[in-house]
């Protein structure tokens, strides 16, 4: 039996992993901030050498923008030490590692989808932790599989549940038309590690939904696939309230998964549909 060790269990990402994965295939250790500390080195390390996982997910993160840029040293002690500290144990007992990543990694510029070959550049203190995160689990250990993806939803807090709720509480929304990204479920990314544990093709992957929209035709889409009217504007970024600067175009090309035949990610209005029959459900 599978040994896995799901670091930040109670997030998006953690709970699909642990609604989708077979018990009596894998043996998970969940934990969170109240169960472990990722950021104190012995803490982890002692856990590791208990448990003796045979993968390690590392779904914790500090993902709020706004307090990432207020504390950068909380940021970069939870995403970047924490990650490190995850990969030692990953090379201390030979464990596989998965590092959750983002397409905050590059600054938003281009004109086409980046793909893993593209020169990182965040413009973020979110996005720089992050990738130093992903440079400690490449220091660490080889046996690593990197996923950056963009726009991820699920149970809790985001996007899909926002938009949602203020359209039945009759509130209108102003939404960035100039912000472009590939709306991921986080059941699909859970879908996709558990396909990569079984696999060694480590690397770092480009993991989203197929497809590109703004985020203004993501709302719209979301109202429309759940019979809501809501009011929507489409804004600018520095017009849309409670949106902060990200990076205008996010679209990250799934271009090692294809390359090598690995796995394909489904049309982000597919996965939306699937989610939504589930919220409802």
């Amino acid at each position: 039996m599978l040994k896995v060790w799901i670091a930040g269990a109670e997030g998006q990402i953690g709970t699909a992993i642990n609604e989708i994965l077979d018990p009596l295939e894998m043996e998970t250790f969940n934990t969170d901030r109240a169960e472990l500390d990722i950021t104190n080195t012995d803490e982890v390390l002692s856990f590791g050498e208990i448990n003796r996982p045979d993968v390690i997910i590392n779904c914790a993160a500090i993902t709020d923008i706004a307090l990432c840029e207020q504390n950068p040293e909380l940021a970069y002690r939870v995403n970047a030490l924490g990650a490190r500290n995850l990969s030692l144990v990953a090379r201390k007992v030979g464990a596989k590692m998965v590092q959750l990543s983002t397409d905050d990694v590059f600054d938003g510029h281009a004109e086409k989808p980046y793909s893993e070959f593209d020169d990182t550049n965040p413009q973020t203190v979110y996005g720089a932790s992050k990738r130093a995160g992903e440079n400690y689990v490449k220091e660490f250990t080889h046996k690593h599989f990197i996923l950056r993806s963009s726009w991820v939803y699920g149970k809790g807090n985001n996007f899909v549940n926002g938009v949602l709720a203020a359209a039945r509480q009759g509130e209108s929304l102003s939404v960035p038309q100039d912000q472009y990204g590939s709306p991921t479920s986080a059941k699909d990314l859970a879908r996709l590690i558990l396909h990569l544990i079984h696999t060694n093709e480590y690397g770092t992957y480009h993991a989203t939904c197929k497809g590109v929209c703004s985020r203004y035709e993501f709302a719209r889409e979301i109202l429309r696939q759940a019979g809501l009217q809501g009011q929507l504007r489409a804004a600018a970024t520095g017009e849309a309230e409670h949106y902060l600067a990200r990076p205008a175009y996010a679209v990250l090309d799934n271009f090692i998964l294809r390359i090598i035949d690995l796995y394909e990610m489904p049309d982000w209005q597919a996965s939306l549909t699937e989610y939504l029959n589930e919220r409802e459900g």
